[in-house]
């Protein structure tokens, strides 16, 4: 529709916090997902479900409308191996710090060594979102249930003392895993 104001859908996962209620010597909040907020964000997520989802948080008020949040963030997350394709559950623990800045007042060229910023419109900042965004960074985007052997294009690779793949006879037929070369740099940087 043409002129119409977009309406934001509500997030799946709301805990609004205003931040003029945030006390000088800072605050600590504690959130927790229900199991329809579980279900509604494994949607979101594209993971087959979410048992738990919480996040503590320590605020701490700044200058011109900054809030400062740590996070400890705990999950319970059925995710798909990417090797046999079955579900398996995962626990997902992060910590992070998080800066919530007033929309528009975002950083311009952002430094990567500097915590993320995150805009809020209006008083309010929602915890809740904060901690689904921050539970969505954190998933692994190429997961592998424990105990699954690594799949025929990495089983019989070794690397030579020039860096270079050996392989052995077993493995002349099959193809090289398309993600190879990245382990093979990975490996040489020292990462």
């Amino acid at each position: 529709m043409v002129g119409a104001a977009m309406v934001p859908a509500p997030a799946e996962f709301s805990r609004p916090l205003a931040v003029a209620r945030l006390p000088r010597e800072g605050l600590e909040r504690l959130v927790e997902a229900n199991p329809a907020e579980c279900e509604a964000l494994a949607r979101r997520l594209r993971v087959p479900a979410i048992a738990r989802l919480s996040c503590r948080f320590a605020l701490m008020p700044g200058r011109q409308g900054r809030v400062v949040a740590e996070g400890d963030l705990e999950a319970l997350v059925t995710q798909t191996c990417v090797v046999s394709l079955e579900p398996f559950e995962a626990v997902v623990r992060e910590r992070f710090e998080l800066h919530f800045v007033p929309t528009g007042s975002e950083s311009e060229d952002p430094d990567p060594e500097l915590p993320d910023e995150t805009g809020y419109p209006g008083e309010t900042i929602d915890l809740g979102e904060a901690a689904a965004e921050q539970l969505a960074l954190a998933l692994d985007p190429y997961p592998r249930r424990p105990g699954v052997a690594q799949d025929a294009g990495e089983a019989g690779e070794a690397e030579d003392a020039g860096g270079g793949v050996v392989r052995d006879d077993a493995d002349e037929d099959r193809a090289p895993h398309p993600f190879a070369a990245l382990g093979r740099l990975r490996r040489n940087d020292g990462s």
